[in-house]
C-alpha cells in the first residue's frame, strides 16, 4: 500500500516517506477523455476547461498525501499555507489520503475541489471523469515548471493537461559498500537468483513492483520488445511476472514502511534493493556504509499532479492553490520537507539546504530522462497493439501470486 508516514524529525534530512497504493482496477480504469466538468471554472472553453477566473469562494477542500498542505500545526516552522490563505481568502481544508484507492474513492464524492494524484490514481480520475482539464495559462507559475514534467502520459491525456506537478523522485537501487562488492552499477544484483546475498535482497512491496522486473528486463531481453514498462501484452508480463517469481526465492523481506528498510539496512539484515533519495540521506546521516545509485538500466520513479474536481464547488481557489503550490516559495519548502525534487526550478534558490536541489537531482533533466515516471497500467497499449496490455486488476493479482 502507498502510505505516506508524518516525518518525525527533520534533523537536515527528509524522514517522510511514500509507498505506492497496491489498488486495482476495471473497465473504467482505462484511459478516455475525461467529462468536462460543470462548475469547473467562471467560463467555459474546450473540454469543459476554464477561459477565466474570478474572485476566490472562499474555502479550499483538497485531499493529499501527507506532508503536502502543511499550515503549521504539525510544525510551527513549516507552513506554506497560511501565507495563501490571507493572501486569497481561501481557506484551506485537507483531508489526507493515506493510499492513492483511497484518493480515488473520495474524489468521486464529490466533495473536493482538488487532489495530489499519483500516477497510479491520475488516469483513473482522468478515465472516470472525476477531474477536469486544467488551463495552465490561468496558472503563471505553470511557465516556469521543468519540462520534463509537462505532458506526461500520467497528466495528459490527447495533449489535453489536467493538472500541475508537485514534484518528483526516483526508485534507487541501496546497497552495503561493506557488504556487496564490487560496487554494484547495475539492478543485476537484486536479479541474480545465485546471488551470495541471497535472504539479504530487499524489495518494494506492491504491485507497481512488476513495472521494474519490466524495466529490467527491457534492458537485457529486447527481443521482449519492451518500449513502456507500463504498458506490458501478456508474453511481456508474464516474463516480468516469472522473473519476480524467480527473485522471491532470494527476498529477505519485502518492504513498504520507510522505517522497516532503514532498520533493515542499519541492522544489516538487508544488503541491497530498492529505496529512495530520502531512505538514503537518513542512513548516511547515521553513519550506515550504504551507497544509492541509478543503475545504468535506469529506474522507475513518481511525479505527483494537483488535480482539479470536475465537480469543484470552489475551482477558483483552487486554481489559486495550484499556482501557489507551484511557485519558488511554496514549492521548495513543501518538496523540501517531504523529501523530493520541486517542480519549479526557481524553488532551488529558496530551499534551507542549498545542497537539496542537488541531491535530488532536480535540474538533471538527463537523470530524469532514465526515470519512468509511475503510470496506471491499462488495458489500451498505446500503441498498433490495441487494448491487450495487463491493467492495474491483473497486476495485483499477480502481485499476490508473486508473494505466495
Amino acid at each position: 500500500m502507498r502510505m505516506r508516514y508524518r516525518r518525525t524529525a527533520l534533523a537536515g534530512v527528509a524522514t517522510l516517506a511514500l509507498v505506492l497504493a497496491g489498488c486495482g482496477g476495471d473497465d473504467d480504469d482505462d484511459v478516455a477523455q475525461a467529462t468536462p466538468g460543470a462548475g469547473a471554472t467562471t467560463g467555459s472553453g474546450t473540454e469543459g476547461m476554464a477561459t477565466s477566473l474570478g474572485a476566490g469562494e472562499g474555502q479550499l477542500n483538497l485531499v493529499a498525501w501527507a506532508g503536502y498542505v502543511e499550515d503549521g500545526s504539525t510544525d510551527p516552522k513549516v507552513d506554506w499555507v497560511s501565507d495563501f490563505e490571507k493572501k486569497t481568502g481561501c481557506k484551506v481544508n485537507v483531508t489526507l489520503g493515506n493510499t492513492s484507492d483511497e484518493m480515488v474513492t473520495l474524489m468521486k464524492s464529490g466533495k473536493y475541489d482538488g487532489v495530489s494524484a499519483s500516477g497510479d490514481a491520475s488516469l483513473r480520475l482522468i478515465g472516470a471523469g472525476d477531474v477536469a482539464p486544467v488551463n495552465t495559462d490561468l496558472i503563471p507559475n505553470y511557465k516556469d515548471i521543468f519540462d520534463g514534467l509537462k505532458n506526461k502520459p500520467h497528466n495528459t491525456v490527447d495533449g489535453v493537461n489536467y493538472g500541475i506537478p508537485h514534484g518528483r523522485g526516483a526508485n534507487l537501487l541501496m546497497f552495503n559498500t561493506e557488504k556487496v562488492k564490487p560496487a554494484p552499477d547495475s539492478w543485476s544484483v537484486v536479479w541474480d537468483t545465485s546471488s551470495p546475498y541471497k535472504g539479504k535482497i530487499t524489495a518494494y512491496d506492491s504491485p507497481i513492483y512488476i513495472a521494474d522486473a519490466a524495466l529490467y528486463l527491457k534492458a537485457t531481453q529486447p527481443d521482449l520488445g519492451i518500449t513502456n514498462v507500463y504498458e506490458l501484452d501478456d508474453k511481456q508480463f508474464t516474463a516480468a511476472v516469472d522473473l519476480l517469481k524467480k527473485q522471491r526465492g532470494i527476498i529477505g523481506e519485502y518492504w513498504s514502511d520507510y522505517t522497516k528498510e532503514i532498520d533493515a539496512f542499519a541492522k544489516g539484515n538487508s544488503v541491497a534493493g530498492t529505496t529512495w533519495q530520502v531512505i538514503a540521506n537518513v542512513l548516511k546521516a547515521d553513519k550506515a556504509p550504504i551507497k544509492a545509485i541509478l543503475p545504468k538500466e535506469g529506474s522507475t520513479g513518481w511525479s505527483d499532479t494537483w488535480m482539479l474536481s470536475s465537480k469543484a464547488k470552489n475551482p477558483n481557489c483552487m486554481y489559486m492553490w495550484m499556482d501557489h503550490i507551484a511557485s519558488p516559495k511554496a514549492n521548495a519548502a513543501a518538496t523540501e520537507y517531504f523529501g523530493e525534487a520541486p517542480s519549479n526550478p526557481k524553488a532551488c534558490n529558496f530551499t534551507a539546504d542549498k545542497k537539496h536541489c542537488d541531491v535530488y537531482h532536480a535540474t538533471d533533466e538527463a537523470y530524469f530522462d532514465q526515470v519512468a515516471y509511475w503510470t496506471t497500467p491499462v488495458r489500451d497499449c498505446g500503441d498498433d497493439r490495441g487494448e491487450v496490455c495487463k491493467d492495474y486488476s491483473e497486476w495485483v493479482k499477480a502481485w499476490t501470486e508473486i508473494k505466495g
